[in-house]
């Protein structure tokens, strides 16, 4: 797992916004914070209960952790993104187990926007603090994982942006 240079902070965040059209807020009027991609589905996380016991989070995360390491592949890396804080760039297959570094942030939103991306930017999650949702896009994802992801948080949101 790396620190994501200033350079490179800088080019991932500003791609990041200007293909997302990215606008952090905390206004309900201003929600969606991103273009949600046309292959996309957007959850609630009000479902989830505060507190314990953890294992409907545990779930979520672990599901979401699963399906992006699927989809990158065995040499494949992810971004993740926590906005006005340290980014990394890290290899899925090289963390979370026994022995290995824990993944960096989660997929869940704890305080700030949290992101995973594959390098490509066509995959990946975006956990929104203010809204309590999160967004996973990309088909390969989205097949891996919707199902499983509805058995925990209920039916979606939102669709294709919608």
């Amino acid at each position: 797992m790396a620190v994501l240079s200033e350079d490179e902070h800088r080019r991932v965040w500003g791609r990041f916004y200007e293909e997302f059209d990215f606008r952090p807020s905390m206004s309900p009027f201003k929600w969606p914070a991103i273009k949600e991609p046309s292959a996309s589905v957007t959850w609630s996380l009000d479902s989830l209960p505060d507190g314990e016991p953890y294992e409907p989070s545990d779930h979520l995360v672990g599901a979401v952790k699963r399906g992006l390491t699927s989809c990158v592949g065995p040499q494949g890396t992810l971004f993740a993104l926590d906005w006005q804080h340290t980014s990394y760039r890290f290899a899925p297959h090289e963390v979370g187990g026994p022995g290995q570094q824990r993944w960096p942030l989660s997929a869940y939103p704890d305080g700030d926007y949290y992101i995973y991306l594959s390098e490509d930017f066509r995959t990946g999650s975006f956990g929104h603090p203010w809204e309590h949702s999160i967004c996973l896009f990309g088909e390969e994802l989205l097949e891996a994982v919707s199902t499983e992801i509805d058995k925990v948080l209920g039916p979606p949101i939102r669709r294709p942006g919608k």
